[in-house]
C-alpha cells in the first residue's frame, strides 16, 4: 500500500484544497460550503489485508488512522495511545463484534460503547484526537452539533467535563428515544449546553449552516462539527467496513480475485453509506445495500435519480434515520463523479435551494451501478424484530432492523457472504421493542437515568424559527466564549 504521510483534504465543491488532518478535524462544513475529503484514496492491496487479517478492531483503526493523519501531526505512538484511550470503554472484548444467527444472518454489532450507538466509536476517538492538538496548542474550542439522536448523546459523553472543549447540542423534541434525550438532558456539566428544538433534525441543520458559514464566528470561538460533516467521524467509520470484510470472508487463502462481501446500512444521513463506498474505492469489492425507512430521499435517488427533500420528515419507529436531507451524498456525488467539484457545487446548491434536484441519466446510472436500495415501513420494521426473535432469539433495534428487511425479503446466495450493520442497541428504542411485542432488559446505566436531574433549554417554533435559533444559538456560543476570556481555565 502505497502510504500519504502528506495527506491534504479538499471541499468537495472544488473552492478548498490542500488542508491538512488538523485544519479539517477543527473544522464543520468547508469555507466554500462543501465537506472535506481526502485528496487521494489509497489502495489497500491484497498483501495488506492479509496483514491486517488477524488485527483486533482498536488495531485496526490505528492502521487505518495512520493513512489519513500524517505522523508529523500525531506521531504513531501518541495515535496509538489516543486509540487506545478512546476504545478502553467498550463492553465488548474487541469493542465491536459480529454475530452470526441462522441462514446466513449476520450483525455487525457497534453499539458497545457509552450511549449504546455505533456513533461512539467515532466519536470516541475524534474527541481524542481533538483533545491531542488542544493540549499541544494550549487552545480552546466550541462544538456545535445538530443530532437526530445520537449523535448528541455520544458526543457529550465524549466531552463532558473536558478541558478546553465546551459542546452545544440540538435535538429535535418529540422525535427521539426518551433514553436517547436521556444521555443528553442529564449532563449537568458546565460546558455542556442542550437545546431541544420544536422541529426535525432537518430544520435543525439549516441555522447550523448558517452559523458555520459565518467565518468570523468560526474562527473567533472555534467552532467545529462532530456530526457526519466531520471527516474524522468518516475516516473510523471505514474501519467497520473493513473490519467486517476481514472476518467474513477468506481473505488469508484469496489468490488473484478478492472475494465479495455485501454490506446492508441502515441509512440516514448517509454517512456509514458514504464509509462504505470510500472502502469499497480504496479496493475492497463491497456490494453496498442502503436500506432507508419512509424518508426515502436515498432510495429514490437511486432508484430513480430523484434526489428530492419530501415536505416534511416522517417520524417512525427508526427515528435516527428520519432524515430527508442525506448531506453525506455530497461526498458520494463527488467520488462518483470523478471528484468534479464545480459539477458538485452546481447539484448541491441547486438541491440547498430548491430542495430538489434531478440527477442527469449518466450520473443516475453510476449511482445505480455501485449502490441498490429499500424502504421499509414501521410495519416491516416490527415484523422483522418479531421475525428475528422467533428465528434467532435475538432483538434487533429498529434501525437494524431497516438493514435486515433486506434478508427476510431479498434473495441470498450462499457464496455471497452478506453482513447487517447494527447501529444501536435495541434499549435505546424501548417503545418500539414493546410494539413488537418483544422484551428488553435495560442495562444498569440505562435505568439510572430516569433517577438523573436534568437540564435544557427549549427552541419554540415561531414564524420566523430559523433566524430566532441561530440568534439563540449565536448568542450561547459567544456567551461561551466571552466565560473563556474571564477566567475559564486553559489546558495545562
Amino acid at each position: 500500500m502505497e502510504m500519504f504521510d502528506g495527506m491534504k483534504y479538499c471541499s468537495t465543491r472544488g473552492g478548498v484544497q490542500g488542508r491538512d488532518f488538523r485544519d479539517v478535524l477543527f473544522s464543520g462544513y468547508a469555507p466554500d460550503g462543501g465537506m472535506f475529503m481526502p485528496e487521494s484514496i489509497p489502495t489497500l492491496s491484497p498483501v495488506t489485508l492479509r496483514h491486517w487479517s488477524g488485527l483486533s478492531y482498536p488495531k485496526l483503526v490505528m492502521e487505518v488512522a495512520s493513512i489519513f493523519i500524517p505522523s508529523h501531526l500525531i506521531p504513531r505512538k501518541d495515535l496509538e495511545v489516543l486509540v487506545g484511550s478512546a476504545l478502553s470503554g467498550f463492553s465488548v472484548p474487541d469493542v465491536i463484534r459480529a454475530v452470526k444467527l441462522k441462514d446466513g444472518l449476520t450483525i455487525l454489532e457497534l453499539f458497545h460503547g457509552d450511549t449504546l450507538a455505533f456513533k461512539d466509536l467515532a466519536i470516541t476517538c475524534t474527541m481524542q484526537f481533538l483533545g491531542y492538538f488542544l493540549q499541544k496548542e494550549r487552545r480552546r474550542a466550541t462544538v456545535l452539533v445538530g443530532t437526530s439522536g445520537d449523535t448528541g448523546g455520544s458526543a457529550i459523553q465524549s466531552a463532558k467535563g473536558t478541558p478546553g472543549l465546551d459542546v452545544v447540542v440540538v435535538y429535535p423534541r418529540g422525535r427521539i428515544s426518551h433514553i436517547q434525550e436521556k444521555h443528553m438532558i442529564t449532563c449537568l456539566e458546565d460546558n455542556i449546553h442542550v437545546f431541544a428544538a420544536d422541529g426535525s433534525s432537518d430544520d435543525i441543520e439549516q441555522p447550523l449552516r448558517r452559523l458555520f458559514a459565518d467565518q468570523e464566528l468560526v474562527k473567533s470561538h472555534g467552532l467545529m462539527s462532530l456530526n457526519s460533516v466531520n471527516w474524522s467521524r468518516i475516516m473510523i467509520q471505514l474501519v467497520h467496513f473493513i473490519y467486517a470484510y476481514l472476518r467474513l470472508t477468506d481473505v488469508e487463502h484469496m489468490e488473484a480475485c478478492m472475494p465479495e462481501l455485501e454490506v446492508v446500512v441502515p441509512t440516514g444521513g448517509a454517512g456509514n453509506l458514504t464509509a462504505a463506498f470510500i472502502v469499497k474505492q480504496m479496493g475492497l469489492p463491497l456490494k453496498l445495500v442502503a436500506m432507508v425507512n419512509a424518508n426515502d430521499i436515498v432510495h429514490r435517488t437511486v432508484t430513480s435519480g430523484d434526489f428530492s427533500m419530501a415536505a416534511n420528515v416522517t417520524q417512525t419507529l427508526a427515528p435516527a434515520i428520519d432524515i430527508q436531507d442525506p448531506y453525506n451524498m455530497e461526498r458520494v456525488f463527488w467520488l462518483l463523479l470523478g471528484r468534479d467539484g464545480a459539477l458538485v457545487k452546481d447539484m448541491m446548491e441547486d438541491f440547498q435551494h430548491s430542495h430538489s434536484h434531478t440527477l442527469l441519466d449518466k450520473h443516475h446510472k453510476l449511482l445505480s451501478l455501485i449502490v441498490s436500495t429499500g424502504t421499509v415501513s414501521d410495519d416491516g420494521i416490527v415484523e422483522t424484530m418479531r421475525r428475528c426473535w422467533e428465528d434467532n432469539q435475538y432483538v434487533l433495534c429498529p434501525h437494524t432492523a431497516v438493514a435486515v428487511w433486506h434478508h427476510y425479503h431479498r434473495p441470498h446466495s450462499a457464496n455471497l457472504p452478506r453482513c447487517y450493520i447494527a447501529t444501536a442497541s435495541p434499549a435505546k428504542f424501548q417503545a418500539a421493542v414493546r410494539k413488537a411485542g418483544l422484551t428488553f432488559d435495560l442495562p444498569e446505566a440505562v435505568r439510572a437515568l430516569d433517577t438523573l436531574a436534568s437540564r435544557y433549554q427549549n427552541l419554540e417554533r415561531s414564524a420566523n424559527w430559523c433566524t430566532d435559533w441561530e440568534q439563540k444559538l449565536r448568542e450561547t456560543i459567544q456567551s461561551v466564549g466571552s466565560a473563556r476570556k474571564n477566567g475559564l481555565t486553559y489546558y495545562s
